[in-house]
């Protein structure tokens, strides 16, 4: 089946929502990720319903049915694999990669991607440390845990970022933080929950709760 650019892009953000909640995709927490107003969401939902790609119902959100979820998969494989040969080939930064992968997903041979896939020595995981889809649309998933959660005197090695802001990776670039980065917590603060870091057993640093919130860290 052949979709739009829009569509696409409404299966992967309902893909998105459903994976952060749980949750039905309510109508207007689509209308945010993508940035229209509510009433084009509840025209285009209904679109995809009737393709047989979601199951909408009025008041109670959206699900993607089995079909939409391959498809919202194999959106999702391609974006990352995108963004893994951008920075790793092409050496863009991993604060560049997203914007340009949003629209290289679109791309449909699926025998360019399995290539591409096999190219870059099928990669588990995109720049951001997110998984990346096989072919079957399997992910390898890893144990992991906000870097908050760590405790005093704990180390641990940063696999993943919860957010990817332009704004937030470079602020992470300024701290020299960056995925494989072993950060060990020497204070928390708690008055105001600055935490106070040793990164790659040198450089010392005080990050905010909202920065350990937003970096997934494995125990070492």
């Amino acid at each position: 089946m052949k979709l739009t650019f829009t569509e696409e892009n409404y299966l992967k953000a309902i893909y998105k929502l459903l994976e952060q909640s749980g949750k039905p995709a309510s109508t207007n927490d689509i209308a945010g990720i993508l940035q229209t107003s509510a009433a084009s969401v509840t025209d285009m939902v209904k679109k995809l319903a009737e393709k047989g790609l979601v199951d909408y119902e009025k008041y109670k959100g959206t699900r993607l049915n089995e079909e939409g979820k391959n498809h919202a998969t194999l959106l999702i494989r391609k974006h990352r694999l995108w963004e893994v040969f951008l920075m790793h080939s092409l050496k863009f930064r991993w604060d560049e990669v997203h914007d340009i992968a949003e629209q290289l997903e679109h791309v449909q041979s699926e025998k360019l991607i399995d290539e591409l896939d096999r190219f870059l020595g099928f990669p588990k995981y995109d720049p951001h440390g997110d998984p990346i889809p096989d072919k079957n649309g399997r992910y390898t998933f890893r144990h992991q845990i906000p870097l908050s959660q760590l405790e005093k005197n704990k180390k641990g090695l940063v696999v993943g970022v919860k957010e990817h802001s332009r704004s937030f990776l470079n602020h992470l670039d300024n701290l020299n933080l960056k995925i494989s980065s072993r950060i060990e917590i020497l204070d928390i603060n708690e008055y105001d929950d600055l935490i106070e870091i040793r990164i790659d057993d040198n450089q010392r640093e005080k990050i905010s709760r909202k920065v350990a919130d937003n970096l997934f860290v494995q125990n070492t």
